[in-house]
């Protein structure tokens, strides 16, 4: 019977053998599946290949074969004929892909410039542009006077014309005296004729202003201002009256300048003398 130690020995060189080979074969076969297999439209495209300036064109199946090779190997890819019509491969260029903190932050600049000077140039058009005829800011015909008296009557003492952002009142002829020692020429052309127009802004803080059907007020609903039909004020914050428009009565054709605007009159007036005529809208339980 053979010698146990010996016996041992030869069973671990056969072990370590063994062990060997299959770390063989897995590389191999790993190079294999990393080297892939050509299709064989691509196989009959290499044999059918013209000769090129360096020789005869080789096969896919020479180039796996070269190239499996060069990994078990780990050499130097060996050279082979390339096609003529393959284009070299050049990298990019660096500065193309990839933008630096220097370029990224010039580019800022020069866009803020631009920026601010196309905005520079809208403003200064914008402002030597002439002002569209028509509509708020120009002046307007609201049409002949009756037909106006006509609208404030039907409007229960009031006549709203969204176009010009006014209210439009009708002035009491009585009340003129009083009238001539505050306010100027451009509103007193309009009293004369027995209209106001009032800028429909609140003088407090720009709130719309609207009438109260009940007191026959103008009655501001953001902070309580009340106005009579005159404009001038009869309570809450506000500083002044409310401001009016130059108006015109010209071949009975009533037109009013909503590019002149006069500011109201100072608190304490009271051309007119009306008073509430019932409840506030505003504060008083008027609705």
């Amino acid at each position: 019977m053979p010698n146990a130690p010996v016996i041992v020995g030869l069973i671990v060189a056969l072990v370590v053998l063994g062990l060997v080979s299959l770390v063989g074969v897995f590389r191999r076969r790993d190079a294999d599946e990393a080297t892939g297999s050509l299709s064989r439209e691509t196989l009959k495209r290499d044999r059918s290949a013209e000769m090129s300036p360096l020789g005869v064109q080789p096969t896919g199946r020479e180039i796996e074969r070269i190239a499996q090779a060069d990994r078990r190997d780990g050499g130097t890819a060996i050279a082979v004929a390339t096609r003529p019509d393959v284009v070299t491969y050049v990298p990019p260029d660096p500065e193309q892909i990839g933008v630096t903190r220097r370029q990224f932050f010039n580019r800022g600049i020069i866009a803020l410039f631009a920026f601010s000077i196309a905005a520079f140039g809208a403003e200064v058009i914008a402002f030597l542009w002439p002002t569209p005829k028509g509509g708020f800011g120009s002046k307007i015909n609201i049409g002949k006077l009756e037909d106006v008296l006509a609208k404030i009557e039907e409007g229960g003492g009031f006549y709203y014309l969204p176009e010009g952002r006014m209210w439009v009142t009708q002035y009491p002829a009585s009340a003129l005296g009083k009238a001539e020692a505050v306010y100027p020429a451009p509103v007193l052309n309009g009293m004369k004729a027995g209209v106001n127009a009032l800028y429909q802004k609140c003088p407090h803080l720009g709130c719309r202003v609207p009438s109260c059907a009940t007191s026959k007020w103008f009655e501001c609903p953001c902070h309580g201002s009340q106005y009579n039909q005159a404009g001038e004020k009869k309570g809450g914050p506000a500083p002044r009256g409310m401001d009016h428009f130059a108006v015109t009565v010209a071949g009975g054709a009533v037109t009013v300048d909503t590019g002149l605007i006069v500011q109201g009159a100072p608190i304490g007036t009271n051309t007119t003398g009306q008073e509430a005529e019932g409840p506030h809208c505003v504060g008083g339980g008027g609705h």
